[in-house]
């Protein structure tokens, strides 16, 4: 099943239990977040990659450079643990990693979680990529992906139990926009993958199509 037909599927089971009063504090945040800049100034095909360092969920250091030096690098931004559509797209990674290897390619997701959270998300869907943590959104910004959740977004995720900002060790209820880049050996982002909207992420197959390009020279 393709992960468009996954994410169609939930949300078809969140609207068989609609809630008028979470669906307008969330598209008021959607309005919101709409009004930013994020599509425009989000790096896109042909920008160079910022050669960033972060530590894996077991606290070991992965440098970007030290991945190009081997393939391109495939990059998925995710929202955290918490976030059911992060969970469907990390799953649909796991299950492609394998052609992701066979085209050269290493795949990593990024999030503000720290690494205590990302261990958990990690062992529910038995990832086997490297899961990083992003503290304080430091190199989601500079892809310029990160914005900061409405106030009655805030609200209703703390009403729920999910103190996001705690999840992130942060005081901050900041996180990226999901995106996924694929990033060829020379730090050229060759494939940019950004939407507003969080239900909706790059299919899987397409983006590691294009990591397998890079290794044929296209």
């Amino acid at each position: 099943m393709s992960l468009a037909a996954e994410t169609k599927a939930l949300i078809e089971k969140g609207m068989a239990t609609p809630d008028p009063e979470r669906a307008a504090i969330y598209a008021k945040a959607a309005a919101e977040l709409a009004e930013s800049e994020i599509l425009e100034t989000a790096l896109r095909v042909g920008d160079v990659a910022p050669m960033f360092e972060l530590p894996d969920a077991f606290g070991n250091p992965l440098r970007l450079a030290d991945v190009l030096e081997t393939g391109p690098a495939i990059v998925s931004f995710y929202r955290g643990s918490w976030c059911p559509f992060c969970n469907l797209e990390l799953g649909a990674l796991q299950r492609e990693l394998g052609a992701a290897q066979a085209a050269g390619a290493t795949l990593m997701a990024i999030s503000p979680n720290q690494p205590d959270e990302s261990m958990t998300l990690i062992e529910k869907h038995n990832l086997s990529f490297p899961v990083l943590s992003d503290r304080e959104n430091r190199v989601a910004k500079q892809f310029n992906l990160v914005f900061e959740m409405e106030a009655g977004l805030v609200d209703h995720y703390i009403s729920i139990g999910r103190n996001i900002a705690e999840m992130n060790g942060s005081e901050k209820w900041e996180i990226p926009v999901p995106a996924t880049y694929v990033i060829d050996q020379d730090g050229v982002i060759r494939y940019a993958f950004v939407d507003l909207n969080h239900r909706v992420r790059a299919e899987p197959a397409e983006v590691i199509a294009v990591a397998a390009s890079l290794q044929h020279g296209d």
